[in-house]
């Protein structure tokens, strides 16, 4: 760092995202992404809006708002458009954290809550996820902290019932809750339909995922109309044109090709199935995930040595050094080609079977 750089930052520890090499080409099994392309509406409306980019983008969102709005049985005061779920993350740590009231979140779980925690200058709490890497709804009972989860969880891919989620947000009325569903399409039950209900909730989703628009960063905050009204505080106090208007015609095409969506997703579940079971054959032990990536370790290689040895073979995996985690890999749900790809050189690695 220069010696310019303010010292508020000093002790500040970015997030590592996952790599993007350019310099070859890899079986990209290590960031999430979606293996398909956007919807072609989504190409389409995001061409036409193109054309218009001297303007600035609505920003409202108010299309985007108001089409969610008509598919979630909400309203559109209850939902606020951002560059990415982060960006969602990001405002809610601003506006719903402080001194008096710290956060809290689980000791393994998405790598940005203690990142953005630092940058707010907000004191935080890791609570340990239990031996098996689920989350112990009672250890989140009367916290009287905002709490952050994500569900499912990342990088574990477990996920937390509906049920679970009441239970946390009904013991801690007086502050808020963060459910952070970016894997939420895979197979889990989203928290929306608490909104109304639960005044504390606040529920943030992604495009990147699901809908294929991870270069687009698009995602969104839902909560209870005051909630939102805070983020939008936060918004118009640092970047009003936050969702350029490429992204907000994409994201709205997107949402009206609702059968690619569902299709898309229903082959990722499908392929998590297969991906699973051929993994389990040589003795890979994997959680129970409902996401679009699996979590997975085996006996009998170390973690690190086999994302090494994929990675020299061409197929990318995701591998964390935390010590809990450091024998396991992430590996995204990619295509049938991609997994058999990743499973040919795995066969090749550890011996075959």
């Amino acid at each position: 760092m220069s010696r310019f750089f303010s010292d508020k930052f000093s002790s500040l520890t970015p997030y590592t995202p996952g790599e993007q090499p350019k310099d070859r080409r890899f079986v990209k099994l290590n960031t999430n992404e979606s293996p398909f392309a956007p919807s072609q509406k989504a190409r389409e409306y995001a061409a036409t809006a193109a054309k218009s980019l001297q303007l600035y983008c609505d920003i409202d969102c108010t299309k985007l708002c108001e089409k969610l709005a008509r598919m979630y049985g909400i309203k559109k005061e209850n939902v606020l458009f951002t560059n990415g779920s982060d960006e969602a993350l990001n405002f809610a740590f601003a506006a719903f954290c402080d001194d008096g009231c710290p956060a809290v979140f689980p000791d393994i779980t998405y790598g940005f809550y203690p990142v953005f925690a630092q940058l707010n200058h907000v004191p935080y709490e890791e609570i340990p996820l239990n031996e098996d890497f689920s989350v112990n709804v009672d250890d989140y009972i009367g916290v009287g902290k905002t709490i952050f989860i994500a569900n499912p969880n990342a990088p574990t891919g477990i996920a937390l019932s509906l049920s679970d989620i009441e239970r946390i947000l009904a013991g801690n009325p007086d502050t808020i809750v963060v459910v952070d569903e970016a894997y939420v399409d895979f197979g889990a039950e989203s928290a929306v339909g608490l909104i109304d209900r639960y005044d504390n909730l606040l529920v943030t989703q992604t495009f990147s995922k699901s809908r294929s628009l991870a270069g687009g960063r698009l995602g969104m905050a839902i909560g209870c109309a005051d909630i939102i009204r805070d983020l939008n505080t936060v918004k118009f106090s640092t970047n009003p044109y936050n969702v350029n208007s490429m992204t907000q015609a994409a994201g709205l095409g997107a949402l009206e090709d609702q059968a690619y969506f569902e299709e898309n997703c229903a082959t990722i579940m499908e392929n998590r199935a297969y991906l699973t079971r051929e993994l389990e054959k040589p003795g890979f032990v994997t959680t129970d995930s409902l996401t679009n990536f699996v979590f997975v370790k085996h006996p009998e290689i170390e973690g690190e040595k086999l994302y090494r040895e994929l990675k020299e073979r061409g197929v990318l995996i995701r591998h964390f050094t935390l010590p809990r985690i450091k024998d396991y890999n992430r590996i995204t749900v990619g295509t049938k080609e991609q997994i058999d790809v990743l499973l040919n050189n795995i066969k090749a690695i550890i011996g075959g079977y």
